[in-house]
C-alpha cells in the first residue's frame, strides 16, 4: 500500500528528525491509527517529497516525530501552467471544484464574485471559507501526489480577478453563446474564466474582451458552472499531451 502523505512545511533533509504539526499528528495517530515504525511520506508544499518513519513523541512533547530516510525534489506538476478564474457559487460546488482543480494540476485558482453569483462573502465569512479551501487544497495534494501547493486566491470582484490572470499568454472566457473561438494547444501559461449558475452579464463579457479574453464555448451543450472549468482544463491538458 502507498504510505500516507502529509504536508509538513519547512526545510527537510535525509537524516533529519522533524516534529509533526499538531494537525498532522492528530490525523496520523487518531484518524489513521498509525504507530511508531510506520512509513509515511512527507512533502513541504514547495516541490520536495520524503520517505520517513514515524517515531514516538520526544521528551516533554505530545506530538510524534518522524525520521527522514530519503527524498528530495519530485515534480508532478502539469507542464502547462493553467489559471482558472471561477465565479463564486454554492459552497458544496466550490469545495468540490477546488479539490478537482488540484487533482487535475491547476496551478492557480482565483475565486471571484460576479453580478449573478448567488454567494456573497463578507470579511469574516470570506476568511473562514478561504481557510476551508486551503485545507481542501492540502488534502487534495496529499491524495493526488502533488508536492507543490497550487495558489488559491479570493478576489474582491471579477475585474480584479481578470487582471490578476491577465499575464497569461492565452486567455479565454467560457460563454455558451459564443459563435466562434476554440481552446488551443501551444506554449505559455493559459487562463480560463467560468461564470456563475446564471452566466455572465453582457457588461462582464465586454470587460473580459477589453482585457484580451476571447469568448469560447465547449460544444453545443450548456455545462454547469462546476463542470465547465474542469472540462476546459481537461481539454487543455489533453491538447498539450499531458493526459497520455
Amino acid at each position: 500500500m502507498t504510505a500516507p502523505r502529509f504536508l509538513v512545511p519547512g526545510v527537510m533533509a535525509p537524516g533529519q528528525t522533524v516534529l509533526l504539526p499538531a494537525s498532522v499528528d492528530h490525523h496520523a495517530r487518531r484518524v489513521l491509527r498509525l504507530h511508531a515504525g510506520d512509513l509515511v511520506t512527507l512533502f513541504d508544499g514547495l516541490g520536495n517529497e520524503f520517505e520517513a518513519v514515524l517515531g514516538p513523541p520526544p521528551m516533554n512533547e505530545t506530538r510524534s516525530q518522524a525520521s527522514i530516510l530519503r527524498g528530495g525534489p519530485v515534480d508532478r506538476e502539469a507542464k502547462l501552467q493553467i489559471t482558472l478564474v471561477q465565479a463564486l457559487c454554492a459552497q458544496e460546488k466550490i469545495d468540490w471544484l477546488v479539490e478537482k482543480c488540484v487533482e487535475l494540476g491547476v496551478g492557480r485558482l482565483i475565486l471571484a464574485p460576479t453580478a449573478r453569483s448567488v454567494v456573497r462573502l463578507d470579511g469574516a465569512r470570506r476568511e473562514r471559507r478561504a481557510a476551508r479551501w486551503h485545507d481542501i487544497v492540502v488534502a487534495a495534494c496529499c491524495q493526488c501526489g502533488r508536492n507543490r501547493l497550487p495558489v488559491l486566491e479570493v478576489a474582491d470582484d471579477l475585474a480584479s480577478a481578470l487582471r490578476r490572470a491577465q499575464p497569461a499568454q492565452r486567455r479565454w472566457i467560457l460563454d455558451p453563446d459564443a459563435s466562434a473561438g476554440t481552446l488551443s494547444a501551444g506554449a505559455g501559461p493559459v487562463a480560463c474564466v467560468v461564470g456563475p449558475e446564471g452566466g455572465f452579464t453582457q457588461a462582464e463579457t465586454s470587460l473580459a474582451a477589453s482585457l484580451g479574453y476571447e469568448r469560447v464555448r465547449l460544444g453545443p451543450r450548456i455545462l454547469r458552472t462546476e463542470t465547465a472549468g474542469l472540462a476546459a482544463i481537461s481539454a487543455l491538458l489533453a491538447l498539450h499531451g499531458e493526459l497520455g
